[in-house]
């Protein structure tokens, strides 16, 4: 009766490492932890993120040049009528804002993990997760709790552009959408850090002392990472071609 035994291959082994030792194929490793794609909530979540900066950057730019979006027109004409400096703020606050929600892409995009190649001096640099993760995160409560602020009281804001009847419904509608930015930007800062491996692994149990094998006997243990069962015996060998 012939019979070899193949050393059990830890999920945790290279490629190269987990070649059987009659020289079969070797098995393919799993994925890095790092490189996980995001998954499909994430990247649609992280492009809602940036759209809820949409509206009303577009009503604001709209206000500056003079469009009439429901504010009062002596405050337009004293503030932005000239197109000065007042337009300029506006507009240039306008685009930083939704420059500053684009970044949420790059929680689920490769070059929120490694720099881009065409970067100088620092191209293809791996980014540490806590470098993304710390700013996404204060970004993301500090955002929800300044609009929640912002429209807890919206009468101030309605004075100062002497906006009254429906045009504070065209207001509002566009500016709702701001109270979702913090929370969009909290999940997908959430998703991103457990993609890339932010948690720290479990240590490794120690181990057991070699049992000297008995033979003929097999220890039996449940399915392993793979989902495939296999029969070992006392060494930690899994039995093979007992034929």
């Amino acid at each position: 009766m012939k019979n070899t035994t193949t050393k059990y291959h830890s999920p945790e082994m290279t490629t190269e490492q987990r070649r059987t030792t009659n020289g079969s194929a070797a098995v393919a490793s799993p994925p890095a932890r790092g490189n996980t794609p995001p998954p499909r909530w994430a990247r649609r979540l992280a492009t809602l993120t940036v759209l809820t900066t949409v509206p009303s950057a577009l009503w604001r730019i709209a206000m500056a040049l003079g469009v009439p979006v429901g504010a009062d027109g002596s405050y337009v004409d004293e503030h932005y009528g000239a197109l000065g400096w007042g337009t300029a703020y506006v507009i240039g606050l306008s685009l930083l804002l939704v420059g500053l929600a684009l970044l949420t892409l790059g929680l689920v995009r490769p070059w929120g993990e490694r720099v881009p190649r065409w970067v100088p001096f620092i191209g293809e640099l791996r980014i540490p997760p806590l470098a993304a993760v710390i700013p996404a995160g204060t970004g993301a409560v500090a955002l929800t709790l300044m609009w929640v602020g912002v429209f807890s009281n919206l009468e101030p804001i309605y004075a100062e552009y002497g906006i009254y009847g429906a045009e504070r419904a065209v207001l509002l509608l566009c500016y709702l959408p701001l109270l979702l930015w913090g929370p969009f930007l909290g999940a997908v800062t959430v998703s991103y850090a457990k993609r890339t491996g932010l948690r720290q692994d479990r240590p490794r149990a120690s181990s057991p002392e070699p049992v000297p094998p008995s033979e003929g006997r097999a220890i039996h243990r449940p399915a392993n990472d793979y989902g495939a069962e296999a029969s070992y015996d006392q060494e930690g060998l899994v039995a093979a071609d007992r034929s």
